[in-house]
């Protein structure tokens, strides 16, 4: 899947009135309504613009493709899972899964749980009824707006996250994680190298400038 041409911002517009709003909830909407990858999303039929992210990402490294089976945790609104349904095609797999309520998305398997759960990965496991080529997490705790708790909080998911991955990704599979600015802790980060081929972090074009947000890569889970 290419990503399709995004145009660019042009005037900025502003929302009519902000009864009722708090500054902040004012200042996302204005945000939302001036961000070309959101009126992409809308126009393609994309339920989020972070499908632009996971798009970017596979252009540069091409660890998606057709035929995979591929699970996508943290996978609401359902971005991530469109995207990889229609680059894996009808011969592929995806199961999608988040804690929130998902509408059915054609070509992927829909769970609601929360990947935190004790029984979960097990779960999921029975659903994918073999092995992934690709595990992609998405997952992101609430912001409390203070760095190092929030660090902590999306540190615990990645490697939750990486648990997973290793328990069910064949060899040469793929681990792609959320992670914030700074990046992976080391030994989080000596653990992909030890068993990964190639680790690099990732900041796609799509993601917000001002957004703490990143990415770490893992390529070819070595046997």
């Amino acid at each position: 899947m290419k990503r399709a041409s995004i145009g660019s911002r042009g005037p900025r517009q502003k929302l009519k009135t902000a009864r009722g709003r708090s500054t902040s909830s004012q200042a996302w909407l204005e945000r939302q309504i001036n961000d070309p990858y959101v009126k992409a999303a809308k126009a393609q039929g994309f339920r989020s613009r972070a499908a632009y992210k996971l798009i970017e990402m596979n252009e540069k490294y091409r660890f998606l493709k057709r035929g995979m089976t591929v699970v996508d945790l943290g996978a609401a609104p359902g971005g991530w899972t469109q995207v990889a349904a229609n680059i894996v095609g009808e011969g592929g797999r995806v199961v999608g899964v988040d804690i929130q309520d998902m509408d059915a998305i054609p070509g992927a398997s829909i769970m609601k749980l929360d990947f935190m759960d004790n029984a979960a990965p097990d779960a999921i496991k029975a659903a994918l009824g073999g092995s992934a080529n690709a595990v992609l997490s998405d997952m992101a705790s609430s912001a409390t707006g203070h760095r190092e708790t929030d660090h902590i909080r999306i540190m615990a998911l990645c490697e939750a996250a990486l648990e997973f991955a290793l328990e069910v990704l064949a060899p040469g599979g793929t681990f792609l994680a959320k992670v914030l600015r700074g990046g992976t802790e080391r030994q989080l980060l000596d653990t992909l190298k030890k068993r990964f081929t190639k680790v690099v972090h990732v900041k796609p074009p799509s993601s917000r400038p001002d957004s703490a947000e990143m990415y770490v890569l893992a390529l070819g889970l070595k046997a």
